[in-house]
């Protein structure tokens, strides 16, 4: 039997997470390989973010995310289109994640607060559907030959320099 961390329940814990959340979410959009979609969210975990979308009917692979999903609100929307309505309806900001179509890098773009940040499939990117509804598409500056970044790398960057720049401590401001 697993013993949970600190001696509380999942449940306490989840209790406890509540007010530490950051004021972002992550939106996967039919992400091909389980694997990867466990691992970002145990990277959404490290940040905090208020909720895990996942757009489509594919699984993940629950040790992907080495247990985090516990400690997670994940929200299942079948379709683009259910996904576009929740976030529309809460009237967020859409920031798409994706090399191809991108207006801005992320080293210019706004991050804003209660904001959605969203991610393409391996393959196929993010579909038409979302890149028109994002009020900004962005695309992390690369140095080598090579195309993209693997997806839970490129969430990571990306959840990285929101948290740099929301960091309560200021950090966000200073140059090093």
């Amino acid at each position: 039997m697993k013993v949970p961390p600190f001696g509380l329940t999942t449940e306490q814990i989840v209790d406890e997470l509540r007010p530490l959340r950051r004021d972002l979410s992550v939106a996967v959009v039919r992400a091909k390989n389980p694997f990867n979609v466990g691992a970002i969210i145990r990277v959404a975990h490290s940040f905090l973010v208020r909720e895990i979308f996942l757009i489509g009917d594919a699984p993940y692979y629950e040790r992907g995310s080495m247990g985090m999903h516990k400690y997670e609100t994940i929200v299942e929307c079948p379709t683009e289109a259910a996904f576009l309505e929740r976030v529309r309806s809460e009237r967020r900001p859409l920031v798409g994640v994706e090399r191809d179509h991108a207006r801005l890098t992320l080293w210019e773009a706004e991050l804003p607060g209660n904001v959605v940040l969203t991610f393409g499939s391996e393959d196929d990117g993010l579909p038409p559907e979302i890149l028109d509804a994002c009020d900004q598409v962005i695309a992390i500056p690369m140095y080598g030959i090579n195309h993209s970044f693997p997806l839970t790398v490129a969430c990571g960057i990306v959840l990285a320099e929101w948290a740099r720049r929301h960091d309560p401590r200021g950090s966000g401001s200073r140059r090093t």
